[in-house]
């Protein structure tokens, strides 16, 4: 065998080679790393499943306190119960007959929705109005045919003229207006009397808007309406101003506008307790970038805005930009009426507090069902066609000009039962969506909300949504965009003040420069004469002055 031995040990009867017996023991060791590795393959995978039961568990566990939460009992919110016994929440379904019902709107809905595009029309160009612009003519001849006196030579003979047209614009004037107070004497106090005793006569000096300042009430007013009507910053003012032949440093402007605002000061707080005074406000806040000027960046500042729904006037309100709760109790802490707002959570504290009535709007839970419908057309369009019923009633009354009575007639016979049905449906189709969802969330927010969305058809004044004082905020919106925020808190403020004062002028329907200019010539004279100056508002200065108000 090669000369070579193989070397071999006995083992009972049985000869086993020490090679093959390396080799078995070989495979049994990689058969128990083997499964020793799955062992730990199956405990790690074990471990996954039993995280994720965790998680899935925890889930519905906030599904459940969600559910409970927003579908749970609302004793403290439901609608005093007549007509009727008016009340929410109790069937849990709908009917087959109201679900069939709700199919077909939902499909002659659809095919009313067209996914093409139209091509518009060009309007046509509606001429302008120049009747009260005042003409400035020219006699244009031909060359030649005028005598050195402008007349038309006697070889001539005029048979006809043309004409044409066009607007033009001069410059706005900027011009210094002198007072030059002259000083009188009797000829007999010359002849009489000593120098001590003569009388002399001085004229009344006028008062002025703002004292020791060169700007008057047109220069004020136009440094107000640019800023606050026209949305310019101060630097485009200057530069108008400057085009007009005369520079005018930003933080001279700056005073002048603090001071002729200091002094407007005193109509904002009558109009704001005017406004508090009101059976019926809306109130929202918006966002306003202010400077922060120890982190030397904008923050977010917000606001507020109330609105009497009953003349229209408007009232801003800052406190330090604050969004907060307590600013809400600062605002309507004294306040006894209805009051309408939109979802957020700072109005809830006025839900328990005696002499309030808080209403709903229904635009924003429409709005919140027209963004989710992309993602989820047939569900999301069902419940607009809910809110559309109730638009309809509205529109109706407006085109039949019913009175407050007979509104609330209506409201009670045909947009409660609809509500009434899109509480149900909301039920039914909650749990058919994701909580997070948009349309989870917009579902969530209708019906945490029915209550309060339902008041309304109890009064014939109160409005269905709060789209009027979206309006009034609007200019503020426009104003950001810009001059894109205020310097400080005190700027912010000074801005509500100016802005209730435009918004309440074109509620009343007054032009801002006009009244402006008047009241700020006004305002010295009727403060030295102790006048009420609640007359100087607009709508009693617009009564005052015979302007008809919108």
């Amino acid at each position: 065998m090669n000369g070579k031995v193989p070397q071999t040990c006995v083992c009972g009867t049985f000869f086993v080679s020490l090679s093959t017996e390396k080799e078995e023991k070989q495979v049994v060791m990689t058969v128990e790393e083997q499964l020793a590795a799955a062992l730990a393959e199956v405990e790690n995978l074990r471990m996954a499943i039993a995280e994720k039961d965790c998680i899935i568990q925890d889930l519905r566990n906030k599904l459940l306190w969600l559910r409970k939460k927003v579908f749970g009992q609302m004793s403290e919110k439901a609608l005093p119960v007549d007509p009727s016994q008016l009340s929410l929440f109790e069937e849990k379904h709908l009917t087959d007959e109201e679900r069939a019902r709700l199919d077909r709107e939902v499909e002659e809905a659809e095919k009313t929705i067209t996914r093409t595009i139209a091509v518009k029309a060009r309007p046509s160009r509606r001429p302008l109005d120049i009747t009260g612009l005042p003409e400035k003519v020219v006699h244009i001849y031909p060359d030649g045919v005028l005598d050195g006196n402008g007349h038309l030579r006697a070889e001539y003979v005029e048979i006809g003229t043309d004409e044409s047209s066009r607007l033009e614009k001069r410059p706005a004037e900027v011009y210094i207006h002198k007072d030059v107070f002259h000083k009188v004497i009797l000829k007999s106090d010359i002849e009489t009397k000593h120098p001590e005793d003569r009388e002399i006569l001085s004229p009344e000096r006028p008062l002025v808007p703002v004292a020791r300042c060169m700007a008057g009430a047109s220069v004020l007013t136009d440094i107000i309406v640019g800023k606050f009507v026209y949305h310019l910053p101060f630097y485009r003012l200057i530069q108008q101003y400057r085009e007009s032949g005369i520079t005018i440093s930003d933080s001279t402007m700056g005073g002048w506008y603090e001071a002729a605002v200091e002094k407007l000061k005193l109509l904002y707080d009558i109009l704001r307790r005017q406004i508090l005074s009101s059976e019926y406000i809306q109130i929202d806040e918006s966002v306003i970038p202010v400077i922060d000027n120890e982190k030397h960046k904008a923050r977010k500042g917000y606001e507020w805005c109330v609105r009497d729904a009953v003349t229209g006037d408007v009232m801003f309100y800052y406190d330090r930009g604050s969004r907060g709760h307590h600013v809400a109790r600062e605002i309507l802490g004294e306040y006894r009426g209805n009051v309408q707002c939109d979802g957020y959570e700072a109005y809830d504290q006025f839900e328990k507090m005696p002499g309030i009535t808080v209403h709903g709007c229904w635009a924003h839970v429409r709005r919140k069902f027209v963004d989710s419908l992309k993602e989820n057309e047939r569900l999301a369009l069902e419940g607009i066609l809910f809110i559309r019923k109730l638009y309809k009633v509205e529109s109706d009354a407006d085109d039949k000009g019913l009175s407050a009575e007979e509104r609330m007639e209506q409201r009670r016979k045909i947009s409660y039962p609809a509500i009434l049905m899109f509480e149900k449906w909301i039920k039914e189709t909650y749990a058919k969506v994701l909580p997070k969802s948009r349309l989870g969330e917009a579902l969530a927010y209708a019906y945490s909300l029915l209550p309060r969305l339902s008041r309304y058809v109890n009064d014939g004044r109160i409005n269905i949504d709060n789209n009027l004082i979206e309006n009034a905020i609007r200019p503020l919106a426009l104003g950001r965009k810009n001059y894109l925020f205020c310097g400080n808190d005190a700027s912010a403020y000074r801005a509500a003040i100016v802005y209730s004062l435009i918004g309440t002028c074109k509620a009343a329907g007054v032009d801002p420069r006009t009244w402006l200019e008047d009241v700020l010539s006004k305002l010295p004279y009727w403060q030295r004469d102790s006048k009420d100056l609640a007359g100087l508002l607009p709508r009693a200065w617009a009564k005052e002055n015979q302007i008809s108000s919108k």
